[in-house]
């Protein structure tokens, strides 16, 4: 098997709102949405928004508030200068901050977002993992 995550999908409570989020803090939302599932593509994997309850109905769970889901999305940056534009566009199209970006102890630079839906955001430039021209991060085991 290759190892690959393909698509991660978001459960959202208002379509309208989540697209608006990811469309303002600069995500270009695919021909192949629909009103009610929009897809965005991010390098070599996409991102799905798709109705709270109709997502799990899907999976035959039930759709119940979990809190922190104990699962973080993250946008790895070039730079702390990157990681701080891409913080505060975020903050501006409707992110609510959670940790401001701060020097963290792993010898990184990291804070956390929640989108309109509470899903966690970390927004991170670590310099032991760099991205290539593609923004596709590598770790450093991962080529050999």
């Amino acid at each position: 098997m290759q190892p690959r995550l393909s698509l991660v999908t978001l459960g959202v409570s208002d379509m309208v709102r989540a697209r608006a989020f990811y469309e303002a803090w600069g995500w270009k939302a695919s021909s192949s949405s629909q009103p009610e599932v929009t897809f965005f593509q991010a390098n070599g994997l996409a991102l799905g928004l798709f109705g709270r309850a109709d997502l799990a109905k899907d999976a035959e769970v039930e759709d119940r508030p979990t809190g922190f889901a104990a699962v973080t999305l993250a946008y790895n940056a070039r730079s702390k200068a990157e990681a701080d534009a891409v913080y505060a566009r975020a903050v501006e199209a409707g992110a609510r901050p959670v940790k401001p970006l701060q020097d963290v102890f792993w010898g990184g630079y990291s804070g956390y977002f929640a989108d309109p839906d509470g899903h966690l955001w970390e927004v991170a430039w670590n310099p032991s993992f760099p991205l290539d021209e593609q923004g596709h991060l590598y770790l450093p085991d991962s080529l050999t």
